[in-house]
C-alpha cells in the first residue's frame, strides 16, 4: 500500500510517499480501507520529532481516519465488514489501509460525508475526555477555550453549549476566527494577542470566575488562567506550546480548591478510548445528525498534497479541520 512516512524530524518537506506492507488486523481490531484522513496538531509534533508514537505503534503518523471496514481480526463480528466508519487510530492513518481497535471505530453520523467523518474522532475524543471527564463540566457552568477555532475548540464549545447549557468564552488570534467563535454561541471572544485578554474575559463574565478552562498553551498562560477560575475551578491542559515549565501560585490552588490537570489520549488503552467512543455515539452523534452540532472543514487536500496540508497547519491558518482524501 501507499503511505506517507516521516523521513526525519523537520518541516513538511520531510513527509514522503512510501510503499509499506498492508496491515493485518489483530485480535479485537478492524482493517479500514482509508478514504479520508483528518490532520491534527499531534501529527505536526510527531513530524517535528517532539511526539514519538507509543511503544508498539507504527511510525506512520495519522490519528483520524474514515473509510470502509475491509477485514476484521479475531473476536470482531464479521458482519461489520463493508460498514462505513470513522475511527481514532493509534497511528498509521497516513496510508491506504489502517488497522485500529474495533472499539475506537464509530459509524459515520447519518447525513455526513466520509470527509466530514474523518474530521470527527480526534477532536471529539479530546474534547470529551478533557472537558467532560477531566474538567467535570456541569450544567450551567462557565467554560473558556483557549484557541476556540481549533478543531478541539469548536468541538468543546459545541458540546458545552448543547449538552450542558454552559456559558462559553474563547480566545482567538484574528477577527475572522473570533467571528466564528461568536457563531458558535460564545458570550465573548477575545484576542489573545492583547496583553489584557484575561481582564477582558473576566469583564465579559460579569466579574465572576470561570469553572473550566481548556488550554494547549501553558507556560506563562497557566497562572493567568488559574487567576480566572472560580472556587473549585478546573484548568485542563492538552499541550504546552508556549513552554514546558510554568510558575504557579500553589497557595491559590489550596485556598480556592483549584484543579490543575492534563492529559495525553494517545497512550491510553483501547478500553478507555472505547468508553469515550460509546458516549460520543450515544450523546453527540444524534446532535451531529440533526445539525445542532456541526463539524467545520477548512480545506481538503489530495493524498500527494500532504506537504501543502502540513504547511497550512504550520501557518495556523485553518479554522476547523484540514482533511486529506486518499
Amino acid at each position: 500500500m501507499k503511505a506517507i512516512a516521516i523521513s526525519r524530524p523537520g518541516g513538511p518537506e520531510v513527509l514522503e510517499i512510501v510503499e509499506r506492507g498492508k496491515p493485518v488486523p489483530g485480535p479485537g481490531e478492524i482493517l479500514v480501507k482509508v478514504e479520508a484522513i483528518g490532520l491534527n496538531r499531534p501529527d505536526v509534533q510527531q513530524r517535528r520529532g517532539l511526539y514519538p508514537p507509543p511503544p508498539g505503534v507504527t511510525d506512520l503518523p495519522g490519528l483520524d481516519i474514515a473509510g470502509t471496514i475491509e477485514a476484521v481480526g479475531e473476536g470482531v463480528d464479521s458482519a461489520r465488514i463493508g460498514a462505513k466508519v470513522c475511527a481514532l487510530a493509534n497511528g498509521g492513518g497516513y496510508a491506504e489501509y489502517c488497522a485500529v481497535p474495533a472499539v475506537q471505530a464509530m459509524p459515520i453520523p447519518k447525513g455526513l460525508s466520509v470527509v466530514e467523518g474523518a474530521s470527527l474522532p480526534e477532536v471529539f475524543f479530546t474534547a470529551w475526555n478533557n472537558v467532560v471527564w477531566l474538567g467535570r463540566l456541569a450544567k450551567g457552568e462557565r467554560l473558556m477555550v483557549q484557541g476556540g477555532t481549533s478543531g478541539v475548540g469548536i468541538a468543546a464549545l459545541q458540546i458545552a453549549r448543547h449538552l450542558f447549557d454552559a456559558e462559553t468564552y474563547a480566545t482567538a488570534g484574528t477577527e475572522e476566527k473570533r467571528a466564528v467563535c461568536r457563531e458558535l454561541g460564545v458570550k465573548a471572544a477575545v484576542d489573545y494577542h492583547d496583553a489584557d485578554w484575561p481582564e477582558q474575559i473576566r469583564a465579559a463574565a460579569g466579574g465572576k470566575g470561570l469553572d473550566v478552562i481548556l488550554d494547549g498553551q501553558a507556560g506563562p498562560y497557566t497562572q493567568k488562567q488559574l487567576d480566572l477560575l472560580d472556587f473549585d475551578g478546573r484548568l485542563v491542559l492538552i499541550a504546552s506550546h508556549l513552554a514546558e515549565i510554568s510558575e504557579v501560585n500553589t497557595r491559590q490552588l489550596v485556598r480556592r480548591r483549584l484543579t490543575l490537570t492534563g492529559s495525553t489520549l494517545r497512550p491510553r488503552s483501547a478500553e478507555y478510548k472505547g468508553q469515550i467512543a460509546a458516549e460520543l455515539v450515544e450523546k453527540v452523534w444524534p446532535l451531529l445528525e440533526n445539525g445542532a452540532i456541526r463539524t467545520r472543514i477548512h480545506k481538503v487536500f489530495a493524498f500527494d498534497e500532504m506537504r501543502q496540508a502540513h504547511a497550512m497547519l504550520d501557518r495556523n491558518e485553518q479554522i476547523g479541520k484540514i482533511v486529506v482524501t486518499v
